[in-house]
């Protein structure tokens, strides 16, 4: 496995892991109308060219030659300043794996990416939401040493999620 820099060309690749991402995680948690809603504006391909091409947003891939095994974003602007508690915090937009690639360390290489690049950005905080219901998920997290900073929501069409708020200060 190799981490590299996504392109355009990646794109729709990206936007079919993160529709097969989420739809397996999360997918039986809502109406079928909501979760087609959702994925056709966040998961889309063209969605997903704009992130890339976007310099205020950081992509990386997880490869194995050709296979697409996860990717991290991280977007330069705070997704939540009104839980701020640093200067300079940017937020860790999403971190997916290929379903069936789960267990493999693929997830802490890039969460290691991200929190390298941040610390390179000169980040003194890294926000990031996590369902309230992800459990695994919110332990990954606090083993790279965030921690639960506030209640928040998320909309997955008309279903509003109860979600956590994490983050990490950056020393």
């Amino acid at each position: 496995m190799e981490l590299r820099t996504a392109a355009l060309i990646d794109a729709p690749a990206l936007a079919d892991l993160g529709v097969r991402s989420f739809a397996e995680k999360f997918g039986h948690l809502y109406r079928p109308e909501d979760l087609a809603a959702y994925l056709g504006e966040y998961h889309s391909p063209a969605r997903v060219a704009q992130e890339v091409a976007d310099p205020r947003m950081r992509v990386m891939l997880a490869v194995d030659g050709d296979h697409l095994l996860g990717f991290c974003k991280l977007v330069m602007d705070c997704g939540w300043p009104e839980h701020a508690r640093g200067r300079k915090v940017i937020e860790l937009k999403q971190l997916y794996t290929d379903p069936g690639a789960t267990g493999q360390g693929i997830g802490a290489r890039l969460m290691g990416w991200a929190l390298d690049e941040a610390r390179d950005l000169g980040a003194d905080e890294v926000q990031l939401s996590v369902w309230s219901g992800n459990f695994g998920a919110q332990k990954f997290y606090a083993r790279h040493g965030f921690g639960k900073i506030a209640d928040i929501h998320f909309m997955v069409g008309a279903q509003r999620d109860e979600e956590c708020l994490f983050a990490r200060l950056m020393a």
